[in-house]
């Protein structure tokens, strides 16, 4: 089987819960999200221009963001033969495939997060 298609080892809170579940873990470290996102909005980038975008990140955890997202194969990181020679990041096909989720996370957030902070506003 190929690797972009190959199922991924999941972790599953019984077999109903099985997808979100493996779904969350997938997505659900604090980065990962973000990263993706930068990644969908901006196609593939240069270590320090990803970082940039993510802003707020440290050099360290988004390198180690970068090798998880990378095992779980939603990333992939291709050394560019330039001078100097440099590593750019982008989507796995795997990873592409998140965007609904990614959108949706977005929009839901727009909506109801802001809402929330409008509320919380008129109460105090």
């Amino acid at each position: 089987m190929e690797e972009s298609t190959r199922e991924l080892e999941v972790w599953c809170a019984g077999e109903e819960w099985c997808p979100i579940t493996s779904t969350a873990t997938l997505l659900g470290k604090k980065w990962h999200t973000v990263i993706v996102h930068r990644l969908l909005e901006n196609g593939p980038l240069g270590f320090n221009a990803l970082e940039e975008e993510v802003g707020g990140i440290s050099s360290k955890v988004l390198s180690d963001a970068l090798e998880d997202l990378e095992e779980k194969r939603l990333v992939n990181r291709e050394i560019v033969n330039e001078k100097p020679v440099r590593v750019e990041y982008s989507l796995t096909e795997l990873g592409e495939s998140l965007e609904p989720v990614i959108v949706e996370m977005r929009d839901w957030g727009r909506e109801h997060l802001a809402a929330a902070s409008d509320e919380s506003d008129s109460i105090a």
